[in-house]
């Protein structure tokens, strides 16, 4: 097997960029450790090909989206925000996603998956850019991220070392759970994910803090889990996980989903038992997708299309910059909008359609 820059990096004991600087005779780097660098290739017989070097001297044009699946509404209109802020530029996007779903749907990716689809994003000379959207970015992956040179930009995900765009979880969450104690319910119960990735593990925590606040424990019996495969954040999943809770006893009056394709599933399983929504049970999702506007379903708005246009600008500036700009994390306010699920009655003034992002 040929050498790899990877190979003489870790020979040189330098880091990829620095191989790359070497090779592509730019600026930056001692002539010791450019000697070191080219002594280390020597001895592993490495020639960096010709085409490679002139195509990573250049811009490809292309950004590389990275996501866990597709085909899910959050995905789609945040990847809505990302083409339209590229409709008028001179850019194509190379979408990579897992080729089949992971087969235990209770744990994060699992390394080896993750190298799978990332490693061509990564793949140098590819890609200006790179989008990661609610991808788990460890320190590992994060440092040859930075390796590559390239620009990243995280949506629906945080890591100090880049730029992102997320939604308030905890914030949503507590608004959601809140609400229905406001409107007097005594049973309020929660759909969450098995997996547990953060969005849904955040919004749990909301809930559980807005209980706590006001006086009421935390009841196990009062939450549970989807895990429909291969996106548990479904229809599916939130059908089956409302059905476990109907089956408790007794069941709650109030239901938060983490999302409104489950708040969406839990209203069908509803009306399969035989009850009314709200007479019988009230639901809140979290998302105002426009399937959830036509159900009438009070949820929390998250601006999905907003944060993948924000990123999208974000990353053709840094793309674009000749000095790095400051990492910054933009969070978005979530805003409830009462429709008829909750049993509450929406006073238009109170619902405000924009969003209230937060610098910090």
């Amino acid at each position: 097997m040929s050498a790899t820059i990877y190979d003489i990096a870790e020979r040189a004991d330098v880091s990829t960029a620095t191989v790359s600087r070497v090779f592509n005779d730019e600026s930056g780097v001692s002539d010791e450790t450019r000697q070191h660098v080219l002594d280390a290739a020597d001895a592993l017989n490495y020639r960096p090909h010709a085409s490679a070097q002139n195509l990573a001297r250049q811009h490809t044009n292309q950004i590389a989206v990275v996501a866990p699946v597709v085909a899910n509404y959050f995905y789609m209109h945040v990847m809505r925000g990302v083409q339209h802020v590229l409709a008028d530029r001179d850019m194509d996007l190379m979408v990579h996603a897992p080729g089949k779903p992971q087969n235990r749907i209770h744990e994060q990716p699992d390394p080896e998956s993750l190298n799978t689809y990332m490693t061509r994003a990564l793949q140098p000379g590819r890609n200006d850019g790179i989008l990661l959207i609610s991808m788990p970015l460890t320190d590992e992956w994060a440092e040859r991220l930075a390796d590559t040179g390239q620009s990243v930009v995280l949506v629906d995900g945080e890591h100090p070392m880049f730029e992102s765009f997320g939604v308030d979880s905890r914030h949503g969450g507590y608004e959601a759970t809140q609400h229905l104690i406001d409107l007097g319910y005594e049973r309020i119960g929660h759909i969450t994910v098995e997996y547990d990735p953060p969005p849904a593990r955040h919004r749990r925590e909301g809930y559980e803090q807005a209980l706590r606040d006001n006086g009421r424990s935390v009841q196990e019996d009062l939450v549970a889990a989807s895990d429909e495969r291969p996106f548990a954040f479904s229809e599916k999943g939130g059908y089956r996980a409302m059905n476990a809770l109907l089956d408790r006893d007794p069941a709650p009056d109030a239901v938060f989903a983490a999302s409104d394709m489950q708040a969406l599933g839990a209203m069908n399983a509803a009306q399969e038992n035989g009850l009314h929504v709200p007479e019988d049970l009230a639901i809140v999702g979290f998302d105002d997708l426009e399937l959830s506007r036509c159900a009438g379903l009070t949820t929390l708005q998250q601006p999905a299309q907003t944060m993948g246009a924000r990123a999208a600008r974000t990353l053709l500036r840094r793309i674009e910059s000749a000095e790095p700009d400051p990492v910054s994390s933009t969070i978005f306010s979530p805003e409830l909008v009462v429709r008829r699920t909750c049993g509450g009655h929406p006073d238009p003034a109170d619902v405000s359609p924009g969003f209230v992002p937060r610098e910090t």
